[in-house]
């Protein structure tokens, strides 16, 4: 019987990772574990996944707010600070901005509208119609805007975040003002000292502000790129892809993966005799239809996996062959009709119609969304995801 099962996804739970624990043993560990437990076999070119998380806690790779107010003062001179583009999350940005802050005399806040980058709405797009407000062009202060649309929560979690960045600011110790725009240069008359903190518009934004005037320019992805005192950091993309740890506390997004895939990788095949593929992967990027989120908060799906996890799809489209090419054809003929051209298809069907509907998205972004769904965000305990099948095609047996 033709084998009826293709692609499966399964999340594999893993002790709590401390810091300096060895996740080649343990993640190993765990999938052998698993294969037994749920009587599966180790194939080639299964997929191997490891939540971002546990890789920075096992690197220990942590900052504190006093951290972050340190590197923020000697980068920008503790004065008046320009904080522009943040997202509007209390686990990914508060305890950045509540660092940010402790490092400043005045914070000059930028907040962009109608949402922020990932998708995170003040307001909605109706209610910018109804006021006139054009947010292209258009630079309200927090006064306008409280005239205009009043206090509105977030759809999700009753959140105020004007009120809430506001208040974080001035605990914090500065003072603190707040404007609406989306162009990274309306901070500019306040203040030539900026920190742009959006994640993937982030080089043309400093572009922008370092060709209108400003004087010092950073992204969140400049600020802890080296140990300040003894802490964590990421040379790479500093504060960007952080999570709050304590209300005092960021972990780091983890740096220097690449040897822990590679190794991971080396000992499944020591183990098995088969090559599986290995990735970390932080959020996965899709979006939300009701609450209007695009997940996609760190900078990159994955910031280390095998050579075999490069490229993308290289698929043909089904039901593109099913109505045109073999309209005329059902059943076993259909099927088999089918089988043949996957087995003659081209190395690269770019750009031709056959592959016309499929995901123009690279592999380790599809794999990446699929990982994070299946590992979820709260209390599942599976960091390590096992994936079989996802090379497949109709023709595997």
């Amino acid at each position: 019987m033709s084998r009826m099962v293709g692609t499966v996804s399964r999340g594999v739970r893993a002790p709590i990772i401390r810091s300096g624990d060895n996740l080649v043993e343990i993640v190993t560990n765990c999938v052998m574990e698993a294969s037994k437990s749920d009587n599966f076999e180790i194939r080639d070119r299964d997929i191997i996944c490891m939540t971002e998380a546990i890789v920075a806690r096992a690197q220990g790779n942590y900052c504190s707010c006093e951290d972050i107010a340190k590197d923020v003062k000697q980068k920008l001179g503790g004065e008046t600070v320009g904080v522009i583009f943040p997202i509007l999350s209390r686990n990914r940005f508060a305890i950045c901005l509540k660092g940010i802050a402790m490092g400043a005399k005045k914070i000059v806040l930028m907040l962009s509208y109608p949402s922020d980058e990932v998708g995170n709405h003040l307001i909605s797009l109706d209610a910018l119609d109804e006021k006139g407000v054009n947010p292209y062009s258009d630079c309200l202060t927090l006064e306008k805007y409280r005239e205009l649309f009043g206090y509105k929560k977030h759809t999700f979690t009753g959140i105020d975040y004007v009120e809430y960045y506001e208040s974080l600011i001035k605990e914090a110790g500065a003072e603190v003002e707040i404007i609406f725009a989306n162009d990274p240069r309306a901070i500019l008359p306040y203040t030539k000292n900026v920190i742009t903190c959006d994640i993937h518009t982030r080089a043309r934004s400093k572009r922008l502000l370092k060709d209108a005037g400003a004087e010092r320019v950073f992204g969140l992805d400049d600020i802890m790129t080296s140990s300040v005192d003894g802490s964590g950091f990421n040379d790479k993309y500093g504060l960007l892809g952080s999570n709050k740890a304590t209300e005092n506390q960021v972990k780091l997004f983890p740096k220097n993966c690449q040897p822990l895939v590679d190794n991971i990788q080396k000992k499944m095949f020591e183990l098995t005799g088969k090559k599986v593929e290995v990735m970390v992967y932080g959020d996965g990027a899709f979006k939300d239809p009701v609450g209007k989120i695009w997940e996609l908060a760190d900078p990159v799906v994955s910031p280390a996996y095998t050579d075999g996890l490069e490229g993308t799809p290289n698929e043909l489209k089904l039901k593109y062959l099913a109505d045109n090419d073999f309209a005329a054809l059902s059943g076993d003929e259909l099927k088999e009709a089918i089988k043949a051209k996957i087995h003659e298809k081209d190395d690269n069907l770019v750009g031709q119609m056959i592959s016309e509907g499929t995901t123009p998205r690279r592999l380790t972004d599809l794999i990446g969304s699929l990982c994070d769904l299946t590992s979820g965000s709260g209390d599942k305990g599976t960091p390590i995801v096992y994936i079989q099948g996802y090379f497949d095609n109709y023709t595997a047996e």
